[in-house]
């Protein structure tokens, strides 16, 4: 189903366009699953966020990632040229159809040993996972970001990084929750208690960035966190 908020900027179209164009593309078969996606217009980060998470993982460089929303592979791929030699990239879908996309990519570009893709409800896996991760990447259903994001915590190392996708429905997140149709509101309350959540939070260090559809940076710092 296409998705409205891909088409809407949260920021000037002329500087979308900018930081689409003018920053480093990619190459080789990643390049063509971007533009594919791009082309049908299914639902992958943009370029602007490819090229922030690409510089952001360099400095980080996690040993360990974990992602929630693995669509059709395409940011599991990019993340996992990004983990330590020894590293891993754990990825969860309940899609069937993203599932079999998803696989196919990983197949076509050699990848099966170094992401895994956990199949079903992340509410039902997340409580199940039994290690700890440098960096966490959630770009799943808006509404349930709220809900997982106790699970994340505890999974998080204290230093680690979660990157939430998606979260200023193109610049609308502030509007009276009247002018928002019913049957997008839960998605605007649960966002807007996830930021009432986290963004002054003591224990948090957190940072909104206007990239693609708005992302949301949280680091841990300390082990446990009382939400």
């Amino acid at each position: 189903m296409r998705n409205p908020m891909m088409h809407r900027p949260v920021v000037k179209q002329e500087i979308v366009d900018f930081m689409r164009t003018r920053q480093k593309q990619l190459t080789g078969p990643l390049r063509e699953i971007q533009r594919v996606a791009n082309e049908n217009d299914v639902p992958i980060i943009p370029h602007e966020t490819v090229v922030f998470l690409q510089f952001l993982l360099k400095q980080l460089k996690p040993k360990e990632i974990l992602e929630i929303g693995a669509a059709i592979g395409f940011s599991s791929s990019l993340m996992s040229e990004y983990v330590a030699e020894d590293g891993h990239v754990t990825t969860i879908d309940r899609f069937d159809v993203m599932i079999r996309k998803a696989r196919a990519n990983y197949k076509a570009l050699g990848l099966e040993g170094k992401i895994t893709l956990l199949e079903g409800d992340a509410k039902d896996i997340l409580p199940t996972l039994d290690k700890k991760y440098d960096f966490i990447f959630m770009d799943s259903a808006k509404s349930k970001y709220i809900e997982f994001l106790p699970y994340l915590l505890d999974c998080l190392e204290v230093g680690g990084v979660i990157m939430i996708d998606d979260v200023l429905q193109a610049g609308t997140i502030l509007q009276p929750i009247e002018e928002i149709p019913r049957n997008q509101r839960t998605i605007y309350r649960k966002l807007n208690l996830l930021f009432d959540t986290v963004l002054e939070h003591p224990d948090l260090t957190s940072s909104l960035i206007p990239l693609g559809d708005g992302v949301l940076l949280i680091t841990k710092d300390k082990e446990n966190i009382d939400l």
